[in-house]
This record gives C-alpha cells, sequence and structure tokens, in this order.
C-alpha cells in the first residue's frame, strides 16, 4: 500500500469516526467501529482504552445541549486530526479543540488533544476558526 493509499484509507476511517462521534453523537458505535480495544489515551484526565474513553466522553459528546463545530480535518499517512469548535450548551463560549490520532491497520489507536478556550474578546482581529 502506498503512502498516498494509507492516508486515503485512514481518511476514511477519520470522516466516518467524525460523522458518528461528533455529528451523530454515538459514541458508543464510533468507538466501537474505529477505535481498537488497546487504545492509548494521552488526556491525562482519560483513562487508556477504549472502554475508558467511552465511559469518559458519553456525557458529554452525547449530550443534546453540546455542539461541535468541525472547521477543519487533516490526515497524513497514519496521524489525523481534527481541529473544532465545542460547547457544553449554546450559552457558553466553548472552546478550540485539536484532536490528534494515530492510526493502526485501520483503528484509531492513539488521541491526543490541545484545548484553548475562546475568549470573550481577543488583542487581534484573526479568528480563532
Amino acid at each position: 500500500m502506498t503512502a498516498i493509499d494509507v492516508t486515503e484509507a485512514n481518511r476514511k476511517v477519520l470522516l466516518d469516526f467524525i460523522d458518528l462521534f461528533y455529528r451523530q453523537r454515538k459514541v458508543r458505535s464510533a468507538f466501537e467501529r474505529h477505535v481498537a480495544p488497546e487504545y492509548v489515551q494521552h488526556n491525562p484526565n482519560i483513562l487508556d482504552g477504549r472502554e475508558a474513553a467511552i465511559t469518559a466522553l458519553e456525557p458529554l459528546f452525547g449530550s443534546p445541549d453540546a455542539s461541535f463545530d468541525i472547521q477543519r480535518v487533516l490526515v497524513d499517512g497514519e496521524f489525523g486530526a481534527i481541529h473544532l469548535r465545542g460547547r457544553r450548551s449554546q450559552a457558553v463560549l466553548g472552546a478550540a479543540v485539536v484532536d490528534l490520532y494515530r492510526f493502526h491497520a485501520g483503528k484509531i489507536v492513539e488521541h491526543w488533544d490541545v484545548l484553548q478556550p475562546v475568549p470573550e474578546s481577543a488583542l487581534n482581529p484573526h479568528p480563532m476558526f
């Protein structure tokens, strides 16, 4: 498989994961379909493993009040990234989030995330999204 083939295969996995997880809010389905059981979680507030992630993420990502506006999706070989605006409800400004994933054999096997709160006002005119 060429590097382009790997990138395109992982792009398909990530786009389906995005649809299930962020848009349809089917956390368990997204994880069972696209995340390896031995999933490594780099967020210090969540335990390793697919089941631990489902348990931690279902309350937030499954909430009908939360919203996740996908801004960018990048995939290069075994790595993929999603840039999004996440909010627990429309009453809050939320955060800019980058989720970084590593793929192996068609599954997400590793995850990192970076969050930056959206401020009330900014020192520069450049939007976060």
